[in-house]
């Protein structure tokens, strides 16, 4: 049996996150962890909320809120989304967690024992009215390159140019707005990133067919231009403070930085999962040494994530000396915009996932985000393209079969199964038809190709829909009663295996029509992938089986909707 270890990009506590963060990491790392339980693989799904960082007290600090308590609100209203989501994490936990206080101070040992780790003085800005050194991000200014007044000691939101807090013109506090800002100097811990540019590159070249040209690129375009060794240190009173056995105590009063602690905690949310079923140990059968050289690791991650992952986590991982999985396949994403420009929570322009779920149901935004994945490129949001999508796809070509179907069945053979009648030369062109379409899906979905895949599942839907206008059992019903009953008991199983494939990207609507045509077999969870031939499956409901017609499935989309939802989202010039 496969064995499948999936981590998405762990989302940033503060905060809904909108619909790029969903399509660029979750949303595909879920449709895929369903697929391999659908196939039966051995499949540990793994997520988390990243709950450090400077951002993170800031926005504590504006909540008026104590970090601690910011973080736990968040992660339960992430939490929640997630689930009305469908997202089927088999755990989704905290980076501020137990499990990853251990693992953090695990690795950083480990790789001070290995003399990887060092101390370095640098620069920092330090604040007297705040008496404390101030991180990147606590320090705001005016950028001396496009001169916006709001910039980031570490980025500006204006020209996006990458800042060190000594650049920054008039720089004053974010914590008290006070603007006696020195620069002193101060210590930190290092990772001594450079000695690991041969041995990361050699690993890179070994996936260059696995992973798709963008996360190769950006790998290695950090490498061309050189590794720097990164320090892994922050002047903050939220994180995993650095223990006195690393550098003798001299970084008491600092925690590590976010990125350092973060990545680690996919090991330690799948601890956490162990922690909670009672698995003892059976964490480690996911991430270290033989038990888990059995297991394909994938990684699915927006495009500005893949630097951390293929170069900082790597080399943190390797730098241990301990047999720790590296990554397998990596899926990076580029980036969905929003009609046009980008997604702006101050600027209330684009839609975030809990204002999405009060304007469709959530099977309508997977199918329509994962059929226009950013995969080879940026992507575009438009109502009129999401408007579009739903009422073409799921509303005229799935929806309308689907009821048509099972309606006329309803209606003309009391609501069962027909067994009138043999199968001919149209049903087993549709059967080979069928053969080619699942198993191009299937290998799609296996190499996580999601737009290809949604291709052929729209493909297999067509296909239906062109033979049941061929069979045109309405028509046939007047003088062939038999011959109307292969095209019902065909279009019944088509929808049956509909069912099947549809599990992972659209699971409530999948359990809907499958439960209208096999409601005795159906009993939650898991929604198996066709296993048998296809002219096994077409036959697969027995003559006699009751079935229903489900209510309407798809409410098609009014022009009158789009320009309110564009009107109170942000659209068009806004």
């Amino acid at each position: 049996m496969k064995r499948i270890l999936i981590t998405s990009a762990i989302p940033y506590v503060a905060g809904v996150k909108h619909l790029g963060n969903l399509v660029g990491s979750m949303l595909p790392a879920d449709i895929f962890a369903r697929y391999c339980r659908s196939r039966g693989y051995d499949t540990l799904a793994i997520c988390a909320t990243d709950e450090h960082g400077a951002p993170v007290e800031l926005a504590a600090l504006e909540e008026g809120m104590p970090v601690a308590e910011y973080a736990a609100k968040w992660h339960a209203v992430q939490k929640a989304l997630g689930d009305r989501f469908s997202l089927s994490w088999d755990n989704f936990g905290r980076s501020s967690s137990a499990q990853n206080h251990e693992l953090t101070l695990h690795f950083a040992r480990a790789l001070w024992k290995n003399g990887l780790l060092e101390l370095r003085t640098t620069k920092q800005a330090y604040s007297a009215t705040d008496g404390r050194f101030l991180p990147d991000r606590y320090v705001i200014g005016t950028c001396p390159h496009c001169g916006y007044d709001r910039a980031r000691g570490d980025q500006c939101e204006n020209c996006t140019r990458v800042l060190d807090a000594v650049d920054l013109i008039h720089p004053r506090s974010a914590v008290s707005g006070a603007q006696d800002i020195e620069i002193r100097d101060a210590t930190h811990l290092f990772l001594k990133q450079s000695q690991f540019a041969d041995r990361l590159r050699a690993w890179i070249d070994s996936h260059k067919t696995d992973w798709p040209p963008l996360v190769t690129s950006i790998a290695y375009k950090w490498l061309d231009e050189g590794l720097h060794d990164r320090g892994i240190t922050r002047d903050l009173e939220w994180g995993i403070p650095v223990p006195d056995d690393i550098a003798g105590g001299a970084l008491k009063g600092k925690v590590f930085y976010v990125w350092f602690d973060a990545p680690i905690e996919y090991i330690a949310a799948t601890k956490e999962w162990a922690d909670k079923n009672g698995k003892g140990d059976a964490w480690k059968d996911w991430w270290f040494g033989d038990a888990a050289k059995d297991v394909t690791y994938w990684e699915f991650m927006g495009k500005d994530n893949v630097p951390f992952h293929t170069i900082i986590f790597p080399a943190m991982e390797m730098g241990t000396g301990e047999p720790w999985h590296l990554v397998d396949r990596l899926k990076g994403f580029n980036y969905l915009n929003y009609d046009g420009g980008k997604f702006s929570t101050s600027g209330k322009r684009g839609i975030f996932m809990d204002k999405a779920l009060d304007v469709a149901p959530a099977d309508y935004w997977r199918y329509y985000l994962i059929a226009n994945a950013p995969e080879s490129s940026d992507s575009n949001f438009t109502w009129e393209q999401f408007a579009g999508i739903i009422n073409k796809d799921l509303a005229d070509v799935l929806g309308n079969f689907v009821n048509r179907v099972t309606k006329f069945c309803v209606a003309r053979f009391d609501g069962v199964v027909p067994g009138e009648g043999d199968y001919g030369e149209d049903e087993q062109a549709l059967v080979a038809e069928m053969d080619r379409r699942v198993a191009a899906y299937a290998e799609f979905m296996e190499n996580a190709e999601f737009r290809k895949a949604m291709g052929e599942m729209r493909a297999i839907w067509v296909a239906g829909n062109e033979y049941m206008t061929r069979a045109a059992p309405w028509t046939h019903i007047k003088t062939d009663r038999a011959r109307a009953a292969v095209g019902v008991r065909m279009g019944l199983n088509l929808i049956h295996q509909f069912a099947h494939l549809l599990w992972p990207v659209m699971p409530d609507f999948a359990k809907t029509i499958h439960e209208c045509i096999q409601p005795v077999g159906y009993r939650g969870g898991v929604i198996p992938f066709p296993g048998a031939p296809m002219l096994e499956l077409l036959n697969d409901l027995t003559p006699g089986q009751p079935i229903k017609a489900p209510e309407v499935l798809v409410a098609k989309i009014s022009e009158d909707q789009i320009a309110e939802w564009k009107a109170q989202f942000g659209g068009g010039a806004a």
